[in-house]
């Protein structure tokens, strides 16, 4: 159970800045104030007002302020911190929580140590970029930590990156949770009637593996490098599906080979899991990825590329048969063929999966480390950052 208050009866108030409002960061923003509103907390969502966030964390209980930003930064930035500083003036918060990058950039900049921040990257933003981009990404990321009082990550390979990219900060591990009230296997019959239902432009035989790819079409999921793989992978009938939508897909649409069937974004995955025989996660790059830790929840057998978060994911003697080099279209290939091949193991690793999602990636027990985490800040005399701004 979370802890409603301070020890002296306050209301504590949090305010979320968050950049980008769709895919697995609105959900984990989503999950963690209806947590915190459900624990009397007063949550505040600063975000976009377009996009699935809004509504969602409305829906969830959280006060919700429009806060216009682009997903990267540009010549808007400085507007972007001005009314980031407003909002927070506004919100008189206990705790900042940016989420992701931009989030990140805008918030420490408006605030500067003055209000007990915490900076969840949800990624690094320097693993998505090249070059001199990414250097830019490094040099920002280790001067903003100086006014996280905390950083963030969902996954100890994420910390360990950010350490090697010469961050130092106070850090804190909290794992990706997920709701395993909505995210439960399904009954023996209700896999043949999810595929049956599935909104598809041709039915999927009785039979014949079914293999979905959750996420937004996007660089950074890596279904094109799914594609290649599927191309030479010895499938047999399978059907792959891609559940999502993004600025990739007019080109995946493209480069698809026969039997690969596109979805569009779904308000709800679970019939998309339930139906399927394998669930793939191709990433280039990620935190800790949430349709995984979904599908494993529900039963379903996973197959994911070695990014953050992958190997903490997965049960310890999965690692061989459903984790593959990222960006691998031959290594990601050889395991689909392999899995594909073997219905039985695939039957047993759902089985393994399903046993550590449902007792390590709770969304409650998340919720109630991250509530630990910003009593532990407000609760200091002084928050770090000040300390050392004050030196």
């Amino acid at each position: 159970m979370l802890q409603k208050s301070f020890t002296d009866g306050s209301r504590l108030t949090v305010l979320h800045l968050v950049q980008p409002v769709e895919g697995g960061v609105a959900r984990v923003v989503t999950d963690l104030v209806a947590a915190q509103v459900r624990a009397g907390l007063r949550s505040v969502v600063a975000c976009p007002p377009d996009g699935p966030l809004a509504a969602a964390a409305r829906t969830a209980g959280a006060r919700v302020c429009s806060w216009p930003a682009e997903r990267s930064p540009g010549p808007r930035l400085a507007r972007e911190v001005l009314t980031a500083g407003r909002l927070v003036r506004a919100c008189a918060p206990d705790v900042i929580h940016a989420h992701s990058s931009k989030a990140g950039l805008a918030g420490r900049l408006a605030v500067r140590g003055r209000v007990p921040t915490v900076f969840q990257p949800h990624a690094w933003s320097f693993e998505a970029l090249e070059g001199r981009a990414a250097g830019l990404a490094r040099a920002w990321e280790r001067f903003g930590a100086r006014w996280s009082d905390r950083i963030l990550c969902v996954s100890e390979s994420e910390r360990l990156a950010g350490q090697r990219a010469g961050i130092t900060a106070p850090w804190s591990v909290i794992h990706n949770g997920i709701d395993l009230g909505r995210f439960r296997p399904a009954r023996e019959d209700a896999a043949a009637s999810a595929r049956a239902s599935l909104p598809l432009p041709e039915a999927v035989p009785p039979g014949v593996p079914l293999v979905v790819c959750v996420g937004r079409l996007c660089r950074q999921k890596g279904q094109d490098v799914l594609l290649r793989a599927w191309r030479t992978a010895a499938v047999g009938g399978a059907r792959l599906v891609l559940v999502g939508d993004g600025p990739y897909g007019d080109e995946l649409r493209r480069a698809a080979p026969p039997g690969v069937l596109f979805a569009g974004a779904s308000a709800d995955v679970r019939p998309w899991i339930h139906a399927a025989d394998l669930l793939v996660g191709p990433s280039r790059w990620e935190g800790m990825a949430l349709a995984p830790l979904e599908a494993m929840a529900c039963g379903t057998p996973v197959l994911l590329t070695d990014v953050n978060g992958a190997r903490e994911s997965l049960p310890p003697g999965q690692l061989s048969h459903c984790l593959v080099p990222p960006d691998d279209p031959p290594a990601l290939a050889a395991a689909l063929t392999a899995l594909l091949g073997d219905p039985a193991l695939r039957a047993g690793l759902g089985v393994t999966a399903q046993s550590r999602a449902r007792s390590v990636f709770d969304v409650t027990r998340t919720a109630a480390a991250v509530l630990c985490l910003y009593e532990e800040l407000v609760g200091m005399s002084r928050p770090t950052t000040r300390k050392r701004t004050e030196r």
